[in-house]
């Protein structure tokens, strides 16, 4: 239950507290403006911190489950042989293995013939997306062109490409986003055509989709205890620890720009101390005829604490709607979900930048509260 005496005492100082305060409104605005700035600046910059990291997660994410698998540094082999690969399925356990043979051979087309990548598959849909056309389940008859290639060659779909005498029809145009690493992502002509184009071949690389990067370590380790036993007969990689040095990366990022931001709050704790300071010396006079009436120094230094509380609130509110503000923009513009925002990797920095401003403005308060409350009556009344 609230004490009446103690809400008696609280309301008036609060009163009072905000009439001084509008008193002088420049002095004021410049106080409260500093305190919108700092918050901005540490709120903006964790939030655009945080739709970076978000976004390159979300570029990079299908990378997490995946394990790639190349010849190892031992083998006598210059690929994977079909029997190796019957063990790297028995090994993944029902996981997706795509297998992909890679040649660079004279490719003809309609623009003349050149030497070009040429990857061998049967399911060309667990690397690949269409930016035109379709990229089918399942490779038997057909082929796919890079983006790139297409561009050179003036290549549509419905067209055709022959490699060493066989003629195949372009089913789909490649999207280059979609082939992190390979051909067509790095702007290689790149031809994708059926397993059985290049019989004899062996295979190159072979990407393992596991459920997930738990299941993708996994999977590496098993193949490293079953092929390289006494020699490397094969590499696996896994990129399941990229998400985690994704955001490694970026808390040190923030951190750094936080602390930049930072000092934005002390110049704003500065201001709101100088103006503190200041409308305490006019007012002591005024003070001191409260003193001198029998107002105590615990309600002086309420009624000051509250001038800053007022400030430090103010400023962080609006600093925060700003900030809010931001938040929604830079997530409808860059991922046409302004509700990201609402995420609490993102909104928590709403509210730290809202303590902060308050707690910075509390603190800037504390001197000149207690040289208000501790100043002689008598000699304030002198001026």
């Amino acid at each position: 239950m609230i004490d009446r005496g103690t809400l008696a005492r609280t309301l008036p100082s609060s009163m009072m507290a905000w009439r001084n305060l509008w008193r002088n409104k420049v002095r004021t605005g410049l106080a409260t403006a500093g305190i919108v700035i700092a918050v901005v600046a540490i709120a903006g910059i964790g939030i655009t911190g945080t739709a970076l990291e978000y976004g390159m997660t979300e570029d990079l994410g299908d990378l997490t489950n995946q394990v790639t698998v190349v010849p190892g540094a031992d083998t006598d082999e210059d690929g994977l042989t079909a029997q190796q690969i019957e063990e790297l399925e028995r090994v993944a356990r029902g996981s997706t293995v795509v297998p992909v043979k890679t040649d660079r051979v004279p490719v003809s087309t309609r623009g003349g013939t050149s030497v070009v990548k040429v990857e061998a598959m049967t399911e060309p849909d667990e690397l690949y997306s269409a930016a035109a056309g379709t990229v089918p389940d399942t490779l038997r008859t057909g082929a796919l062109v890079s983006q790139s290639m297409a561009q050179e060659y003036d290549l549509t779909v419905g067209g055709v490409v022959t490699l060493e005498g066989d003629a195949y029809r372009i089913l789909g145009i490649l999207e280059p986003s979609d082939l992190p690493g390979m051909g067509s992502g790095d702007g290689t002509d790149t031809v994708v055509v059926p397993e059985s184009a290049l019989p004899d071949q062996l295979y190159s690389e072979v990407t393992i989709f596991a459920a997930d990067g738990d299941a993708a370590e996994v999977i590496a380790t098993d193949l490293e205890a079953t092929f390289n036993s006494r020699e490397e007969i094969v590499d696996a990689d896994t990129q399941s620890d990229l998400q985690d040095r994704i955001s490694s990366t970026f808390e040190t990022l923030n951190l750094a720009l936080l602390g930049i931001g930072s000092i934005s709050l002390v110049v704003a704790s500065v201001s709101i101390l100088n103006v503190m300071l200041m409308s305490v010396v006019e007012r002591r006079s005024e003070i001191g005829v409260l003193r001198a009436v029998g107002i105590r120094r615990t309600e002086v230094m309420r009624m000051i604490l509250a001038e800053a509380l007022f400030l430090g609130v103010l400023g962080a509110l609006l600093g925060a709607v700003l900030s809010f503000g931001i938040g929604i923009g830079i997530n409808a513009m860059f991922f046409d979900d302004p509700l990201l925002l609402l995420r609490w990797d993102s909104f928590k920095f709403l509210v730290a930048g809202f303590g902060f401003g308050v707690l910075a403005s509390l603190v800037s308060g504390l001197y000149p509260a207690w040289k208000a409350a501790n100043d002689p009556p008598v000699e304030a009344l002198r001026g």
